[in-house]
């Protein structure tokens, strides 16, 4: 059974990550399609840490099997992604995402960080809201600039993925800019 529903837009539903999720967050970060624009390491069951005292909401990203937002016992829900926002303690937030290779392109991703931003402001007294996107990723850069984030700065190789050093460009979004969107 999918966790708790935290929020619901016209496509999507958040839910929270549980224990049973676990297998499907293992598998989608196993694929290079997901992987590599993110650079993250390849990782077992046991590397994944749901503890509650980490600093970190996560949103399980679902749809129904007709593509509509869950019902109300979520037997029917399609796992096909995940929101992060690590350090809820700090001033900023930082937004994670990525979304299985299957409904790319289709604006769940919008949605669904649009979701997760609106949860933020709405729940926790913060003045903004950051997020990373590398050099090579258009789609992260455009899904986030589409959501009124404006780019602050670039981490110059920031890290080494896909055989090359890639630059991390970082993104913010005032709360009064997210009042007046």
């Amino acid at each position: 059974m999918p966790g708790a529903r935290i929020a619901s837009g016209d496509r999507v539903t958040l839910r929270t990550v549980e224990a049973e999720d676990v297998p499907f967050l293992q598998r989608a970060g196993a694929n290079p399609e997901i992987r590599s624009p993110l650079g993250n390491p390849l990782r077992t069951r046991e590397d994944f840490d749901l503890g509650e005292d980490d600093d970190t909401d996560r949103f399980l990203v679902c749809l129904d099997d007709d593509g509509g937002p869950g019902g109300a016992d979520g037997d029917d829900l399609r796992r096909i992604g995940v929101v992060t926002a690590d350090s809820m303690s700090y001033r900023r937030p930082e937004l994670g995402y990525w979304l299985i290779p299957e409904v790319h392109g289709q604006g769940y991703g919008r949605e669904a960080v649009g979701l997760v931003v609106e949860h933020l402001f709405r729940s926790y007294d913060r003045p903004a809201v950051g997020a990373g996107a590398f050099d090579h990723n258009d789609a992260s850069q455009g899904l986030l600039e589409s959501l009124g984030f404006t780019e602050e700065g670039r981490r110059r190789q920031f890290m080494f993925v896909d055989g090359a050093y890639r630059d991390m460009i970082q993104y913010g979004l005032l709360r009064e800019e997210w009042e007046d969107g």
